[in-house]
């Protein structure tokens, strides 16, 4: 399988992309207060490194079938926080706004991707990740608003 120049920036773009993801959603994890948070962050940050190693296999020559690497299952959240602002929701208010804004530049990224690969196989493995970015953004996005975190 043979990249075009414009390909290979592409996917070094999103390579650098899932690290900064799966680095931050492991960093996060650590930091969150919420018992909940810190399981749905890890739990992300796996998916991340699954979505690095598929761009790695593409980078090497492989085109990875378009299914992703699986996901994570669309979590129920229970409320940890009361409307008033504590100093644990503010911070894990923060986290989540973050990686919130990440998830979506990720999903940005891959749509440009989707357009721009000529090989339709790479497209769909593409888009299947990038349907994954977005799912994670509608879990934060839940979990916010289970919280009063988010409007």
């Amino acid at each position: 399988m043979q990249l075009t120049q414009k390909e290979t920036e592409l996917l070094k773009d999103l390579k650098n992309q899932e690290k900064l993801c799966a680095e931050k959603y492991e960093k996060y994890s650590g930091e969150a207060a919420d018992p909940q948070l810190k399981n749905l962050f890890s739990q992300i940050a796996g998916v991340e490194r699954g979505h690095l190693n598929t761009l790695t296999q593409i980078e090497n020559g492989s085109a990875p079938p378009a299914g992703g690497s699986g996901g994570t299952a669309q979590p129920t959240f229970t409320a940890a926080y009361s409307i008033a602002d504590t100093e644990d929701k503010k911070h894990d208010c923060f986290l989540c706004s973050d990686l919130l804004t990440m998830e979506k530049h990720a999903s940005h990224l891959y749509d440009t991707c989707v357009f721009e690969f000529t090989q339709q196989e790479l497209r769909n493995t593409l888009n299947a990740i990038q349907k994954e970015e977005q799912n994670h953004g509608k879990m934060i996005y839940d979990y916010m608003s289970k919280n009063s975190m988010y409007g």
